[in-house]
């Protein structure tokens, strides 16, 4: 499960030096993900492998298409997973969260995409909607996602 997990969060790291996909081909940002079906949390504490850059509070969320993906293992084009990346503060025996480190998207687009899977990988720097930290079209997200090929690259599973 950290495997996972970690797989998951790392590729959103591997930030390239190649120039950036031409803009068709860009991930938009996901406006109002937070009312999206919310999957799971996660945090990252200290000591965990991806401590840098990626210690902090993980919120997931799915998109009507991509909750009914996360249930019968099929993505349809359109499915949108998110990412929500927060800084934590803990205070009187409580960990709260913090402002926004970033948000990660995955975007079902079997055509636009199928260099990477048929999905579009992208992050977007704290709370802006335009600073986009993927600077290789995908390439290094898709890298670590390879090894869920069977679930159609996707890490994340519906706890129920």
């Amino acid at each position: 499960m950290k495997l996972r997990n970690a797989a998951l969060f790392a590729c959103m790291s591997l930030i390239s030096i190649e120039p950036a996909m031409a803009g068709e081909k860009k991930v938009p940002y996901p406006d109002n993900y937070r009312n999206w079906s919310h999957v799971k949390t996660m945090l990252i504490q200290p000591g965990h492998p991806l401590e840098n850059p990626f210690q902090g509070i993980h919120h997931v969320y799915a998109n009507k298409k991509a909750y009914k993906g996360l249930k019968n293992g099929r993505y349809e084009d359109g499915s949108v997973l998110v990412f929500d990346l927060l800084n934590y503060a803990e205070k009187d025996h409580a960990i709260q969260e913090g402002e926004r480190k970033l948000i990660g998207i995955m975007h079902k687009d079997a055509k636009k995409y199928a260099q990477t899977g048929g999905w579009g990988f992208e992050g977007f720097a704290g709370d802006s909607r335009t600073e986009r930290l993927v600077q290789d079209g995908g390439s290094s997200c898709f890298a670590c996602h390879t090894q869920q090929k069977e679930n159609d690259y996707v890490f994340s599973k519906l706890r129920e």
